[in-house]
């Protein structure tokens, strides 16, 4: 049987390319989704299509005030969440000084404040729950910084931080802490820049019902950290204990990341949603 059986899963960004993905295979699973995104008709849909079994709840996760609202909600949610299943990010492709205020606002807010508003406001119901668990899917952008994704790379690297402090500073608590990594994903959201820039370079791109099944068994394993793919694991240890080789390998690719990124106008996607790593570039 199913860990996820009978559960309530917070799942944020519900509506992105993983997102409905991870909804699907949520409920198959056997786990209520109390889905939460910015469009109320894709959360309709979602929920139309799971009825009963994906709960829609509208919220922008990048407002402060929206966060409170949906942790009051989620209150009453039953049945009653016991996994926070944090999804929900924006990205935008482009180099650092392309990049405006309001992009930059949008990505700290949604990849790092949101999660960290999330965890504090419902760390303490969670922790009176069965079994309660808290995962972030983040990107192999997480450990390691790449040109074009600097902005990105630095909110992704915050989440990892929040996740593992967690995780040490609850280990002898009840709540479990897990951080997941997705490669590179093949959705609707990934800018034609993006998916020439990986064309070129070779990179392996996942669908998202690949990306979700693996995350579901690495949620129902309990793993604590998780990248997805062999030569992205091997790069980010690399980058990790011989930070010199990843620095050789990146600056081979910079002419045609540069090339790639000054042909678009960089603009942050409106819901990256589950799906934070759909501009992963690597190898």
């Amino acid at each position: 049987m199913s860990r996820l059986a009978g559960r309530g899963v917070v799942l944020t960004g519900a509506t992105g390319g993983i997102g409905a993905a991870l909804c699907a295979r949520l409920v198959a699973a056997g786990a209520t989704v109390h889905a939460i995104g910015r469009d109320p008709q894709r959360l309709a849909a979602l929920a139309a299509a799971f009825p009963g079994r994906v709960l829609p709840l509208v919220a922008d996760l990048s407002d402060a005030a929206d966060v409170r609202r949906a942790c009051s909600l989620l209150a009453d949610a039953r049945p009653a969440p016991s996994i926070l299943l944090l999804g929900a990010a924006v990205s935008a492709f482009g180099l650092f000084e392309d990049l405006d205020e309001a992009t930059l606002a949008a990505m700290v807010s949604t990849n790092l404040l949101a999660p960290m508003r999330l965890v504090r406001a419902l760390l303490p119901r969670l922790a009176r729950a069965p079994d309660p668990t808290v995962v972030a899917i983040g990107s192999t952008f997480g450990s390691i910084g790449v040109p074009g994704f600097a902005a990105y790379s630095a909110t992704k690297f915050g989440l990892r931080g929040l996740i593992e402090a967690l995780a040490r500073e609850h280990a002898d608590g009840p709540v479990r802490f897990q951080y997941l990594s997705p490669r590179a994903t093949r959705t609707p959201l990934n800018p034609p820049a993006v998916d020439a820039l990986n064309a070129e370079l070779g990179t392996a791109v996942d669908d998202p019902d690949t990306v979700a099944a693996l995350l579901v068994s690495a949620i129902e394993r309990g793993d604590r950290r998780r990248q997805i793919g062999g030569p992205e694991k091997l790069f980010a240890r690399l980058n990790g204990v011989l930070p010199a080789l990843v620095d050789q390998a990146l600056a081979k690719q910079l002419p045609t990341v540069r090339r790639h990124a000054r042909a678009i106008r960089p603009v942050a996607a409106p819901e990256a949603a589950a799906d934070p790593s759909i501009q992963e570039v690597l190898p």
